[in-house]
C-alpha cells in the first residue's frame, strides 16, 4: 500500500523504479567495468593534461571512453568463446564512462591551474607525492558533495545535463536492437560521421589552405572581422556546442544569446572605449566575468535555499548514522547513495584538505575550513551550470575564491591559489559525477556503483597523471611558447592582482558583481513564485554562463536549441526520435576525431620526452 500523503516526488520515485530501473536485473558494477575504465580514463586524463597545458580547454572524455569500450568488449567477443555468453552491458558501460571521466578530468583538479600557476607566482614546484595527495583529496571532495545536489538536480529539476543525455544515447544506440533503436543507431553514426568529417577538415594539417574555418564573422568584411577579434561575436566553426544546444533547449538558448549580446555586444564596446577592459576574449571576460558569476552564484544558492524541503528529504537517511530511522519511508533508499556517505565522505577528504593545506602551504587552519564550506556552496552553482547549459564554470568559481581570499589574505598569494584549487578541483568533479549519473537515470542504472566506480577513476588518474605531469611540466618550459599554460598564467595574474588589494580590480567590477547578484535573486524569486511565466523569464545560469564563456559559443548553442525548438513545432515525433540521436552523434564523432588529431600531432613529442626523461 502506498501512503495517502505521498508526495509527488515519492510518486515520481515509484514510477522510475518500476519502469526505468534495470540495477538488480542488469549487471553494472564489475571488475571488467572499474578496470577498463580506470585504464581508459587515465591514458585519456595525459591527452587533457598535455592539451590543457597546451591551450588551456580540455577534452571530452566520457562518449570518447564508452566507444572505446564497446568497440574493445565486442572485438573480445569475437576472440574470446566466454565473452560471448558474457556481454559487457549497457550498465557496465555506463559504469565504466564514470571511472573513464573521473580519471579523464584529472587535470582540471589542478594540475593546468592552481600547480602550474604556484610555480609562475612563487617559483615553487610540489613533490609528486604532494601533488598525488593533494588532487586525490580534492577530487573525493567533489565526488561527495556531490551526493546531496542528485536528487534535487536530477530526479526532481530533470536538468538535461546535455552529454549526460548525449552518452545515454549513445549508449543505448549501441546496445539496442529493434526497429526503433535502429534508427536512432543509424541517426547517431551519420551525426557522428558528419561530426568526425568537420573535424577532420578543420583540424587536419594535411587540409592546408583547404581547412574549414575554425571561425566566422557575422559578416563579411572588415568590420565582421573587427567584431569577431574584438568581441568574439561570429559563428564558430563547430558543431559541438550546436549539438549541446538542441539538447539543452531554446530558454536556456535564448539566455545565452542575451547574455553574448548585452556582454560582448553592449557592455564589451563600453569597456573597450573607456579603457576599463582590452579588446578580445581574454581582455573582456577579464571584466564580464565578475557580475556574471555573482548572478549565477546568488541564483544558485537561492534555488538551493527554497528547495529546503527536498534537502531535508536528501538528508533524511542521516538519522541512520544516529541510530534513528527516518520518519517516512523512501522509495529509492536502497539504490541512492547515503547521506552518511556525504557526511564522513566530505568530513575525511574535507580534513585532509585542510590538513595538508596547512602542512604543506601553510594556509591557516580555519582559513581551510572557510574554503571547504565556500567549496560546497560554489560546486551546487557550478552543478546547476552544467546541469542546464553543459559547460561547468570551474574557472569562474576558483576566481570567487580568489576574491574572497584576495580579502581574508591579501598578501598570500600561495593560499590565494591553493584555497582556490579545492573549489575548482572539486566544483569540476561534482559537476562530472552528476552528468554520469544523469546518464545513470536515464539507463536506470544504480547510482550507488556509479558513486563507486567514480572514487576508483579519481584514484587511477592521480596514479598516472601526476608522473607524467611531473616530465612534462617542466619549470623552464611553463608559460613558455613551448608550454604556455594560458590557464594558470589566468589564475597567476588575478593572484598578483588581488595581493594588492580589491582596488586592483577592474574599474566599476564591485559594481558590476553587485547588479548581477541582484538580477539573479530577482529571476530565481520570479521563477519560484511566478511558475506560470516560467518560460518567458530567463535562465540566471544561461545570462551567467555568456559571460564566462565567448559570444561565438553562446550564439552556437542558441542556433542549436532554435533549430531543435523548430523542428518540435513542424514536425513532433521526428524531433522526439532524431533530435538528441543526431546531437550525440555530432558530439561523440567530433570529439573522437578531435582527440585523434590532436593525439596524431601531439603523442610523438610527448612520448619522445617521457622516454628522454627516462633516458632512452
Amino acid at each position: 500500500m502506498r501512503p495517502v500523503d505521498e508526495s509527488p516526488e515519492d510518486r515520481e520515485a515509484r514510477r522510475w523504479l518500476a519502469e526505468v530501473y534495470q540495477g538488480d536485473r542488469v549487471r553494472q558494477l564489475s571488475v571488467r567495468s572499474i578496470v577498463s575504465g580506470m585504464l581508459i580514463g587515465a591514458v585519456m586524463s595525459i591527452s587533457n593534461l598535455y592539451v590543457g597545458l597546451k591551450t588551456g580547454w580540455g577534452l571530452g572524455v566520457t562518449i570518447t571512453a564508452c566507444i572505446i569500450a564497446f568497440a574493445v568488449f565486442k572485438a573480445l567477443e569475437a576472440v574470446i568463446p566466454a565473452y560471448r555468453k558474457d556481454h559487457f552491458t549497457i550498465l557496465e558501460n555506463n559504469t565504466m564512462s564514470s571511472a573513464a571521466s573521473a580519471a579523464g578530468y584529472m587535470a582540471s583538479a589542478g594540475l593546468v591551474s592552481a600547480f602550474p600557476a604556484l610555480f609562475l607566482v612563487t617559483g615553487r614546484t610540489l613533490l609528486w607525492w604532494e601533488m598525488m595527495l593533494w588532487l586525490g583529496a580534492v577530487s573525493c571532495l567533489g565526488v561527495f558533495m556531490a551526493v546531496p545536489l542528485k536528487r534535487q538536480l536530477i530526479n526532481i529539476d530533470q536538468l538535461p545535463f546535455p552529454s549526460g543525455i548525449a552518452t545515454a544515447e549513445t549508449l543505448r544506440s549501441m546496445h539496442s536492437a529493434g526497429a526503433e533503436a535502429l534508427q536512432k543507431a543509424k541517426a547517431l553514426l551519420f551525426g557522428a560521421l558528419g561530426g568526425a568529417v568537420l573535424a577532420l577538415w578543420r583540424d587536419a594539417p594535411f587540409m592546408g589552405k583547404f581547412a574549414f574555418p575554425g571561425s566566422f564573422p557575422l559578416f563579411p568584411g572588415a568590420k565582421g572581422k573587427k567584431l569577431e577579434d574584438d568581441l568574439t561575436l561570429g559563428f564558430e566553426g563547430s558543431l559541438i556546442m550546436v549539438a549541446a544546444g538542441a539538447i539543452m533547449g531554446i530558454r536556456v538558448g535564448v539566455s545565452l544569446l542575451i547574455g553574448a549580446i548585452f556582454y560582448y555586444g553592449i557592455l564589451g564596446p563600453v569597456l573597450i572605449d573607456q579603457g576599463m577592459a582590452q579588446p578580445g576574449y581574454r581582455g573582456l571576460v577579464s571584466w564580464v566575468l565578475w557580475p556574471a558569476t555573482a548572478m549565477m552564484v546568488t541564483s544558485g544558492l537561492l534555488a538551493f535555499a527554497l528547495r529546503w524541503r527536498t534537502v531535508i528529504r536528501a538528508f533524511s537517511s542521516l538519522g541512520s548514522v544516529f541510530g534513528k530511522k527516518s520518519e517516512q519511508q523512501d522509495p529509492l533508499a536502497h539504490i541512492e547513495v547515503p547521506g552518511s556517505w556525504f557526511v564522513w565522505g566530505t568530513l575525511i577528504s574535507g580534513a585532509a584538505c585542510v590538513l595538508m593545506g596547512h602542512y604543506l602551504f601553510e594556509i591557516t587552519w580555519w582559513m581551510g575550513i572557510v574554503a571547504v564550506l565556500a567549496t560546497f556552496m560554489l560546486s551546487i552553482v557550478a552543478a546547476r551550470a552544467t546541469g542546464e547549459t553543459d559547460v561547468t564554470p570551474v574557472g569562474a568559481m576558483g576566481k570567487i575564491t580568489q576574491l574572497v581570499y584576495g580579502v581574508v589574505a591579501p598578501t598570500n598569494m600561495t593560499t590565494n591559489l591553493m584555497t582556490a584549487s579545492i573549489t575548482a578541483g572539486a566544483a569540476s568533479h561534482s559537476a562530472d559525477l552528476l552528468t554520469d549519473l544523469k546518464s545513470g537515470y536515464m539507463l536506470g542504472g544504480n547510482p550507488r556503483k556509479q558513486t563507486i566506480a567514480q572514487l576508483f577513476g579519481v584514484l587511477a588518474g592521480t596514479l598516472l597523471c601526476v608522473p607524467v605531469y611531473t616530465i612534462v611540466a617542466r619549470p623552464e618550459k611553463l608559460g613558455t611558447a613551448e608550454l604556455p599554460a594560458p590557464a594558470a598564467k589566468v589564475w597567476a595574474a588575478v593572484a598578483e592582482m588581488l595581493a594588492k588589494g580589491l582596488d586592483a580590480l577592474p574599474p566599476g567590477a564591485v559594481m558590476g558583481m553587485v547588479i548581477g547578484g541582484v538580477v539573479g535573486i530577482i529571476i530565481t524569486l520570479g521563477e519560484e513564485y511566478f511558475p506560470k511565466y516560467r518560460k518567458w523569464i530567463p535562465s540566471a545560469t544561461g545570462l551567467g554562463i555568456a559571460g564566462v564563456i565567448p559570444a561565438y559559443n553562446s550564439i552556437s548553442m542558441f542556433l542549436g536549441a532554435f533549430a531543435a525548438w523548430m523542428l518540435m513545432k513542424k514536425k513532433p515525433a521526428a524531433n522526439e526520435k532524431y533530435t538528441v540521436a543526431v546531437a550525440s552523434g555530432l558530439i561523440a564523432g567530433e570529439s573522437l576525431m578531435g582527440v585523434a588529431i590532436i593525439l596524431a600531432l601531439q603523442g610523438p613529442g610527448m612520448i619522445r620526452e617521457i622516454l628522454a626523461h627516462f633516458g632512452f
